[in-house]
């Protein structure tokens, strides 16, 4: 592998990064004394840890790439399985299938890329690996319930977004072990736009639900209207550390167009089912799925911007002189023109860890909504059977069971449970 680096145009060349990265510990080591060290020997072996790290991420970059494509793959197959299941399997079954291929593909490409655990720099990548393989793992029974319909589809995309989460959380990591300030800028702006295009995956893929349902609850309206907002929130942040070829890139492709807007209010308003909605919904996906395509682009782009801060910082790191007193003495004070440019970036790993807990926060917002749902379904089957029975308006029934949990001191869907399961057993008549 081999890079230019402007002005001067001088060419590094490396075999490889692991061979690269090598040679750099070896220097580490010559650099380091074990007997009286001096501040020369210290700020020497800060350098060469320094390039050390950069080498780091050069194999950490082409591992984000791989992550990039594989985290697409994946929120294409959730929301491709979401129409699928609720319409029953009669929509998306080809697509459906194509996902499942490219995800696979791209799974067993991830897996070369960390095949070996020595390449990557820090435990804590390690542990966010392990935890993404781990729900990596149980794609093919997530699949096999998919496919028997065993399963909500609600519950169904919170596995995948689960996955997708850990998948994501691993590209944060990798800050950690970076103390060149361009470079954690670089990572911040990606791990914001990955989040942001994750967000608009949900979005897809929540929008499929209601739509092929032709219903949007309230609870899934706000998931909906959660989605929007948040993701506007991670692309303003990715806005403001990039550059302006980046920016105009991104606006290019990151307003949804008419028809998008359009169906955006139907599903945030009350939508009416129109008898067959699949037309709809096959609609919705096309369009978000071309608006997440091309944020795919940009995302490439950052990574390759990654890619290439690392090697202008390392090829920098490479050319620097031999300290002399005056640098040792510049270095102390922190009037070596560095040091702002070191350290003043570093605020945004707490930026970083915000939007990763957010992202969290809603992810647990969304595992609730199915239960959410469910306890609902259970309140309106007593409500019936109280209308039915008692003649009571759909408030008055409401009233009742409300008073019954108060009474009680219980939740009105227990209540409503115990109502229901011993419906059967109900001799009243019906009330005239």
């Amino acid at each position: 592998m081999s890079f230019s680096l402007a002005p001067g145009g001088t060419t590094f060349a490396y075999m490889d990064v692991s061979e690269a990265r090598l040679a750099v510990q070896e220097r580490f080591m010559k650099a380091t004394v074990t007997v009286n060290p001096t501040a020369h020997d210290f700020l020497m072996a800060a350098r060469t840890r320094g390039r050390e790290q950069l080498q780091d991420i050069l194999h950490i970059g082409q591992l984000t790439g791989r992550i990039a494509r594989l985290a697409h793959m994946l929120q294409r197959e959730r929301g491709a399985s979401n129409i699928w299941l609720c319409s029953s399997g009669q929509l998306f079954s080809a697509e459906r299938s194509r996902c499942i291929e490219e995800v696979d593909h791209e799974l067993a490409l991830f897996k070369q890329a960390i095949a070996d655990p020595n390449d990557l720099p820090g435990s804590a990548i390690l542990v966010s690996l392990a935890c993404a393989l781990h729900y990596l793992e149980r794609l093919p029974p997530l699949r096999a319930a998919i496919a028997e319909q065993h399963i909500q589809p609600l519950q169904a995309m919170e596995q995948f977004n689960i996955t997708l989460r850990h998948l994501l959380s691993i590209v944060p990591e990798v800050s950690n072990v970076v103390d060149d300030a361009g470079v954690v800028r670089s990572l911040a702006a990606l791990f914001s736009f990955m989040q942001g295009k994750e967000l608009a995956g949900q979005e897809r893929a929540i929008g499929a639900l209601g739509f092929t349902l032709g219903e949007f609850t309230d609870v899934l309206r706000q998931q909906l209207v959660d989605r929007i907002d948040s993701q506007q929130h991670c692309f303003d942040t990715f806005c403001s550390m990039v550059d302006e070829p980046l920016r105009v890139q991104f606006r290019a492709c990151s307003e949804p167009c008419r028809e998008t807007e359009q169906l955006r209010r139907m599903a945030c308003t009350r939508l009416k089912s129109e008898g067959d909605d699949s037309p709809r919904a096959l609609r919705w996906f096309a369009l978000l799925s071309a608006r997440i395509d091309a944020l795919k682009a940009v995302e490439d782009a950052l990574i390759d911007g990654v890619m290439a801060q690392a090697q202008r910082a390392l090829g920098q790191g490479l050319q620097q002189t031999p300290l002399n007193e005056d640098d040792i003495a510049h270095w102390v004070a922190g009037n070596d023109g560095m040091k702002n440019e070191r350290y003043l970036d570093r605020h945004l790993l707490p930026l970083v860890r915000q939007q990763a807990q957010q992202l969290e926060m809603m992810a647990q917002q969304l595992a609730s909504l199915q239960a959410t749902i469910e306890e609902r379904k259970i309140i309106d089957k007593a409500k019936a059977l109280l209308i039915r029975h008692q003649g009571h308006s759909e408030e008055q029934a409401w009233q009742v069971l409300r008073k019954m949990a108060m009474n009680q001191n219980k939740r009105m869907v227990d209540v409503a449970i115990a109502m229901v399961s011993v419906a059967e057993i109900w001799q009243l008549p019906t009330k005239e």
